[in-house]
């Protein structure tokens, strides 16, 4: 008889890998598309545990060099900004865009560009002579499309939007208006462009300072106002401006409460640091101001309109300062319980595999000229992801690993950002990614699973799988003879690989069972969930899906 070990039909559908991951581990190497897009809506152009910045733009050129197809970089760009919420990888894509398909990069422009700071990034791009054309020229400056796309932007945009636009530098708006030279459409725009370019007065004719905005000229009379009342008085003409424009001039803590009267939740949110450093958030006491903010963060009504996701929470409840009234840190906490709302729910209980190894404690959005650039590491994100799916989920179970796969007992009804703080002290070793489902197989070899989520940056390199396949591979078809065992007419379990940084390799190979997708924002839950329940369209698809 030939060897059963060797011969065995087992695992004969394991696919040999043809790659190795950054790590030096054996891994399968992604088509350039799915490549691409992972990178797209994960990338920050940081560098991360594996990678520097400057290797990460070299696999976006080379990756987009393999992908000629504007149309489904225009899709992209779309994605990456408006479902994974990306700033730097969409703007990068549309100034390749601008060198392959000016009339497409036009088309998409205005839905890519939503904010300022897109457009800021975008210009930064363009000049910084990191993007070249297909014959090698570089591009330096902006070309006659790329101008007539920033004028158009310019004209349209709101005044409260320019305004948001002007806050920040390196390039400031004042830059970009010097640039792109738009012509103004009437005085009150020609007289804004001005201001914002800090040219003089003159210089705008015929355009004169009464021919600014209402809420600019409101805006100049509260920087230059010296008393509290002054500015208190003022304030309601500037209750559509961005808080952060009024912030270097405010004349003290009423000032500063008024201020946050007319933030909205999300300002609120991201800025409470700053109102306990300018004494509207009394240290260590429970007043109304307080109450009020706690109200503003967790009303339930917001949060499920705006479908935000929990990570937001999780990042502002770790960045939240010790001394913050109790009641404002626990609305943070209850903000997180209302947006696993927001979370779809899987069609059945899921093993989740958490990576809790040592390259998951890089910050998720990377480092940034050697800064940390987010509080919030890899490890978090995927334990908040793990809670937020257990929270929907509750008979699954959640398995940290890194070289040991850890029992976590979890209870499903605990807080969820205790949970996923919880889960993320595990660990710290090396990573092999098989662990999760090997242990499943064995501890839960009597349960019944949909499949498996694994949450990881895919740098598996302890343990190898059979016949040169990853060690994922073989613990995947172990797990699936096993559940075909529990229920050989239930429908087939699936295995959903989440990647949470850029790389352009997985450990399971993309099949009608598997299915690796890339990013940490809501758009993933709505692929997971769709996959789950036997929807094959993958991540890809979900790209190409976008109407234009």
């Amino acid at each position: 008889m030939a060897n059963q070990t060797l011969f065995s039909s087992f695992f004969s559908r394991l696919p040999r890998t043809d790659s190795l991951n950054e790590a030096g581990g054996r891994a399968y190497r992604l088509e350039p598309k799915q490549a691409l897009a992972q990178l797209a809506a994960t990338g920050t152009f940081g560098a991360t545990c594996y990678a520097e910045g400057e290797s990460q733009l070299q696999v976006f050129r080379d990756l987009v060099a393999q992908v000629d197809d504007p149309v489904y970089l225009a899709k992209l760009a779309i994605y990456a900004r408006q479902r994974a919420l990306m700033k730097d990888m969409p703007a990068a894509l549309l100034v390749e865009l601008s060198l392959r398909d000016a009339a497409m990069m036009q088309r998409v422009f205005d839905r890519v560009v939503d904010n300022g700071r897109v457009l800021r990034s975008v210009f930064q791009m363009v000049r910084s002579g990191q993007f070249t054309h297909a014959d090698g020229r570089v591009r330096r400056g902006l070309s006659a499309s790329l101008q007539r796309a920033f004028q158009r932007w310019l004209n349209t945009a709101s005044v409260n939007r320019l305004l948001s636009a002007s806050i920040g530098q390196a390039p400031s708006l004042r830059d970009v208006l010097r640039l792109a030279r738009p012509t103004p459409i009437d005085n009150s725009r020609r007289a804004l462009f001005g201001w914002l370019a800090d040219a003089a007065e003159e210089k705008w004719a015929p355009a004169t300072a009464a021919d600014l905005p209402v809420s600019v000229r409101a805006l100049q009379r509260f920087r230059a106002a010296t008393t509290c009342e002054e500015q208190l008085a003022i304030l309601p003409d500037l209750a559509a401006v961005r808080w952060d424009l009024l912030a270097d001039t405010v004349r003290g803590p009423a000032v500063w409460a008024a201020l946050a009267r007319q933030m909205g939740p999300q300002a609120l949110r991201m800025n409470l640091n700053t109102l306990l450093r300018h004494g509207v958030l009394s240290a260590g006491q429970d007043d109304a101001m307080a109450r009020w903010v706690a109200e503003q963060i967790a009303d339930p009504t917001v949060i499920q309109r705006s479908r935000q996701f929990p990570y937001q929470f999780l990042a502002a409840y770790l960045h939240a300062d010790a001394q913050l009234p109790a009641v404002v840190r626990a609305s943070l906490q209850a903000a997180a319980e209302l947006a696993c709302g927001n979370v779809p729910g899987l069609p059945g209980p899921v093993v989740i595999g958490v990576d809790v190894s040592g390259s998951m404690s890089s910050p998720v959005t990377g480092r940034h000229g050697g800064r940390q650039s987010s509080v919030m590491r890899c490890v978090d994100v995927a334990a908040l992801f793990a809670a937020a799916i257990l929270r929907r989920n509750p008979d699954s179970v959640v398995i940290p690993f890194d070289t040991a796969a850890y029992h976590a007992p979890v209870d499903p009804q605990d807080s969820i950002l205790s949970l996923a703080q919880r889960l993320a002290t595990y660990g710290g070793g090396g990573t092999d990614c098989s662990l999760a489902l090997v242990e499943a197989t064995s501890r839960y070899r009597d349960r019944v699973f949909a499949g498996a989520v694994l949450i990881s940056d895919n740098e598996s390199w302890v343990g190898t799988g059979r016949y040169g396949s990853t060690g994922v591979m073989t613990a995947w078809e172990a797990f699936v003879a096993n559940q075909r065992r529990l229920s050989p007419s239930g429908p087939p379990p699936r295995l959903a690989c989440l990647d949470m940084q850029p790389y352009e390799t997985v450990q399971a190979v993309e099949r009608d069972d598997i299915m690796n997708v890339g990013g940490y924002g809501d758009a993933v839950f709505q692929v997971l969930t769709a996959f789950m329940a036997g929807d094959l369209g993958r991540f890809v698809a979900e790209v190409e899906s976008i109407e234009l």
